[in-house]
């Protein structure tokens, strides 16, 4: 089983999201488990993948 890593705005891509978005969840830390390496931020798809299954909801008055 290979790792996949992606650089930050991959990752926004690949959750339909933002490069700006993930950027501020990483200061509030909403978001996604990322790795460092330097200066460099990649966001592990397996984390992706768990943290957007984590978001899912049945209907608009569940809590997030």
């Amino acid at each position: 089983m290979s790792k996949r890593y992606l650089p930050t705005h991959l990752a926004a891509d690949y959750c339909s999201s933002t490069k700006s978005t993930f950027e501020k969840y990483r200061l509030t830390g909403e978001g996604a488990p990322y790795i460092k390496l330097g200066r460099r931020v990649v966001y592990d798809v397996a984390d992706l993948d768990a943290w957007l299954h984590s978001r899912r909801r049945n209907s608009t008055s569940e809590a997030a």
